[in-house]
């Protein structure tokens, strides 16, 4: 006997659906595709240094005067930046590279003593303090870090010019920066 178009259709329908779920445990899908999605996440380490500069350290300033007099940088002293992130603070010290400043004629055979120069600044609370070569003497101190542009440092130097042949004495101070 044959089947009725009605239980042939309702045959053919049962058999789609079968096939679709036979289909679908296999990993097939039978509607619309759907995206698939992974997330992670990452952190983000921003690792800050320890940093400090010294900037803007005035090249030569000249003392000129006769002996037994007492001349200063006054209106142009010695200046530099400091700049550092270092909460804890700076210092700033200044020793001579030499025993001695040294006269540029040759033949000069005089000298000036290193530690006749003296030097004030925020350190030394507006006194002058001498120079002593090789003993470095501190001219600025802070306990905290620099302004964000830097701390602008000023020393202003004097010497009592020693009995000498005329000449320009020339000796090298050396400026360091440190954390503390």
């Amino acid at each position: 006997m044959s089947a009725s178009p009605k239980w042939r259709a309702a045959q053919l329908g049962l058999a789609f659906v079968g096939a679709a779920t036979a289909l679908t445990a296999l990993g097939y899908q039978t509607g619309p595709a759907v995206a698939d999605t992974a997330s992670d996440s990452t952190i983000a380490n921003v690792q800050v240094s320890g940093a400090i500069t010294l900037t803007g350290l005035t090249d030569a300033f000249t003392l000129t005067g006769v002996a037994g007099t007492t001349p200063t940088t006054g209106g142009s002293p010695v200046t530099m930046t400091v700049t550092t992130n270092n909460f804890a603070g700076y210092n700033v010290t200044v020793v001579p590279a030499a025993l001695n400043l040294i006269g540029a004629i040759p033949g000069n055979g005089d000298v000036i003593p290193a530690n006749t120069l003296e030097v004030d600044g925020p350190a030394q609370g507006g006194a002058y303090a001498h120079l002593t070569y090789p003993t470095p003497l501190v001219v600025a101190t802070k306990a905290s870090a620099s302004a964000p542009g830097g701390d602008l440092i000023t020393n202003n130097y004097r010497i009592t010019i020693p009995f000498v042949r005329p000449d320009t004495y020339t000796g090298t101070l050396n400026y360091v920066a440190t954390t503390l």
